[in-house]
């Protein structure tokens, strides 16, 4: 059991960090799905070096969804970014990382990509999927039972890389607030991926050091080939499979019923799975998903900690774009993460 020092909170992911060359567009595709533009602030190429490794002037743009404290967007405009990201890369590979939402119309959004995909715009559209998050005791009968179920689609863009899914039967009342008065009637980030190799140790960095709750574990590989959804979204090859291990706020619950949002999802490949490495092409600087922040109170305890860890590439504590005490580091698993508060 993990136990944080005295006046040290942590919540779930609070910002996904989007490389871009203009803010314009993204903030016009994430206004459709009930995001609005909030606090933005620069940088000059030397604090961006020493706070993100890259050397090139930034500025950043925070995107807020309704009320939430979690689940944000910082888009980060780059005069000289480093590469451009992982683009149209599957979600099958190395550094891969991507931001879930919820959706009250997943139809809609199936309507739009496939429209988009007509025009001959860039995008890979996994059509919606039904999954079933939870384990069921038996089968419902079809019609007069209940079916707690979900449809979830994938949709990657350039520099967008998304799960949208719509509840069946069943809700959360702490897992996601869809703005109804969006285009796309969408929540917040609901959570965040990540795709690694299996390491036990790697993953142990989450909760003995940033002191998150281990909410899922899955000690085998939980999805295959066979598994319609799990191959249709991770693009699976036969010889491919996975597990997956939750991490969540603290005040969260092991209890699906009251798990709050801003998860962490790791998606773990066993080693024989022959991914192709992407994570260069997922670190700050780069275009694209590029960064995943967390929120905390007392900053200088977490550098502390981190610092005693396996973690490198740990930055001093310095004034961001916006003006908050923020740092960077490097987690054992090799992607890049960014901590902000007081």
């Amino acid at each position: 059991m993990t136990v944080m020092a005295q006046n040290t909170t942590i919540g779930g992911v609070y910002e996904a960090g989007i490389g871009a060359t203009d803010e314009k567009p993204l903030i016009a595709y994430f206004e459709r799905f009930g995001y609005r533009v909030g606090a933005s602030g620069e940088i000059d190429a030397a604090k961006a070096f020493e706070l993100y490794g890259v050397r090139s002037k930034l500025r950043s743009i925070r995107l807020q969804h309704l009320d939430s404290d979690h689940g944000l967007i910082r888009i980060m405009v780059w005069e000289k970014p480093t590469n451009d990201g992982l683009r149209m890369s599957r979600m099958n590979v190395l550094g891969n990382r991507w931001g879930a939402m919820m959706t009250g119309d997943i139809y809609n959004l199936q309507n739009h990509a496939e429209e988009a995909i007509a025009q001959k715009m860039p995008v890979f559209l996994v059509e919606p999927q039904r999954a079933e998050i939870y384990k069921l005791e038996k089968r419902p009968t079809p019609f007069l039972e209940n079916y707690a179920t979900v449809r979830e689609m994938c949709l990657i863009q350039p520099l967008t890389r998304q799960i949208l899914f719509q509840r069946f039967g069943y809700s959360l009342k702490n897992y996601g607030k869809i703005n109804e008065d969006s285009f796309f009637r969408s929540s917040q980030i609901t959570h965040f991926g990540m795709v690694v190799y299996a390491n036990r140790e790697n993953l142990d960095f989450y909760d003995n050091v940033l002191g998150l709750l281990r909410a899922r574990d899955h000690q085998g590989y939980d999805a295959t080939y066979e598994n319609p959804s799990a191959r249709a979204v991770f693009s699976l090859e036969k010889h491919q499979k996975y597990g997956a291990t939750d991490f969540d706020d603290p005040r969260s619950s092991t209890n699906p019923a009251e798990a709050r949002s801003g998860r962490l999802k790791i998606i773990w490949f066993s080693p024989d799975s022959k991914l192709d490495d992407k994570t260069e092409f997922s670190r700050p600087g780069s275009l694209g998903y590029s960064l995943y922040t967390y929120r905390v109170t007392n900053v200088s305890e977490y550098h502390r900690r981190i610092a005693k860890s396996k973690a490198t590439k740990l930055s001093n504590i310095i004034t961001d774009e916006f003006g908050e005490k923020s740092f960077s580091f490097r987690a054992p698993d090799g992607y890049d993460w960014v901590i902000v508060g007081n």
